[in-house]
């Protein structure tokens, strides 16, 4: 429903609006921060150790003198921050923000400050669960501050890891350039990582919808012939593996970790950081994958594609292990050197049909552009 402002109401919120300039105006000695009234956000998405934020203060009037304001943090006022705006927030721990530049400086002729800088540090170690608030308030200055902005809150809050991803419907990707891939051949030890959210478990050729492998080599595959839909296979050059608790559930976000050893032939699938049964192929062979016929959302042809959503595909060259895997926040993200990453795909791109590894630079390319989807990972 559209809203409606009657003439005389239009009228008097003019007159306001003008009277409030003329104020400001004719007040040539006071400083105040038209952004003030919106604190200053800080999001703690898993990747960026610190950020800076900054701001400046105005006059209405050009000053003749050099006049300045510094500001300071005053957690007193984190109280009136939660009661002002709704908030359960805690105050920022000092260790955690450095006041960079505190004093707002206006240099004769000008209207507009030099900027305040405060960088907030270490946010990797806060918890992105907590709402933190960091007041800064107008102390010190030259000049009289108006009352209702002499204060500015950083606030900092976590935001999503993931904020898109790509529905691989009808697609695939498979390497740009599979020789230059030499960290995914001859891994005697592998760990696979993927997000995925399924939309239906109906697959075009025997209900088969691929993750990603070799048809009819190392191979991680939903369903086949005399399978339920939605139970992942494991294929080997020397046979086929699953079990009945390696199923999935349509419509969910899912995180997956598979490992294989070709030291004893165990396959292992986790589901959202939960162990589930490890089953004993008859392969001892290593995995190769570094070849062009090594596909993300293909095997045997085009419609065993992958009917969903994925992100976060991970291979790596060792066995990670089960208190890595339960770590809350490892499916959604790690650090891109991780030690023992052979590829990472975050399928993050937003636009584009190229895959970006972001370890080793093993990129993959589409088919077609997927549909990006814009989401908000980890759920709460």
């Amino acid at each position: 429903m559209k809203s409606k402002i009657t003439i005389p109401l239009l009228a008097l919120l003019a007159l306001g609006l003008a009277g409030c300039q003329d104020n400001l105006e004719n007040v040539a000695d006071i400083i105040y921060d038209s952004g003030a009234q919106i604190p200053s956000t800080v999001l703690v998405d898993g990747q960026s150790d610190s950020q800076t934020v900054s701001f400046e203060v105005s006059l209405p009037n050009a000053t003749a003198v050099k006049e300045s304001v510094t500001y300071v943090a005053d957690f007193s006022l984190v109280e009136v921050y939660n009661a002002l705006y709704n908030e359960q927030a805690v105050a920022l721990p000092q260790s955690n923000f450095q006041l960079k530049s505190a004093t707002a400086e206006f240099l004769p002729g000008s209207v507009v400050s030099s900027p305040v800088e405060v960088t907030v540090t270490s946010l990797t170690d806060l918890d992105r669960n907590t709402v933190y608030v960091l007041p800064l308030t107008a102390s010190g200055a030259t000049l009289p501050v108006l009352e209702s902005q002499k204060t500015r809150y950083i606030v900092v809050r976590g935001a999503a890891l993931i904020n898109v991803v790509a529905n691989m419907f009808e697609n695939n990707a498979s390497l740009v350039a599979p020789s230059d891939a030499t960290g995914l051949s001859s891994l005697n030890q592998v760990t696979v990582q993927w997000i995925q959210r399924i939309d239906e478990f109906v697959g075009q050729d025997s209900n088969i919808q691929t993750v990603l492998g070799i048809e009819g080599q190392f191979l991680l595959r939903i369903s086949d012939s005399g399978l339920p839909a939605n139970q992942l296979q494991f294929v080997t050059p020397s046979g086929n593996v699953t079990d009945a608790s390696w199923q999935f559930t349509a419509g969910v976000w899912q995180c997956l970790t598979f490992t294989y050893n070709s030291d004893n032939g165990e396959a292992t699938l986790y589901i959202d950081g939960v162990k589930k049964n490890t089953c004993t192929s008859g392969s001892r062979d290593a995995i190769n994958w570094a070849t062009n016929n090594f596909y993300v959302g293909k095997s045997w042809n085009d419609n065993r594609y992958l009917n969903g959503c994925l992100s976060e595909v991970r291979i790596w060259n060792t066995i990670l292990s089960d208190g890595v895997i339960a770590e809350p926040d490892q499916a959604y993200i790690v650090p891109v050197d991780s030690e023992g990453l052979a590829a990472y795909w975050k399928f993050n791109e937003g636009s584009g049909s190229l895959i970006h590894d972001y370890a080793n630079g093993y990129d993959l390319l589409c088919v077609t552009s997927p549909k990006w989807v814009t989401v908000a990972l980890p759920e709460n």
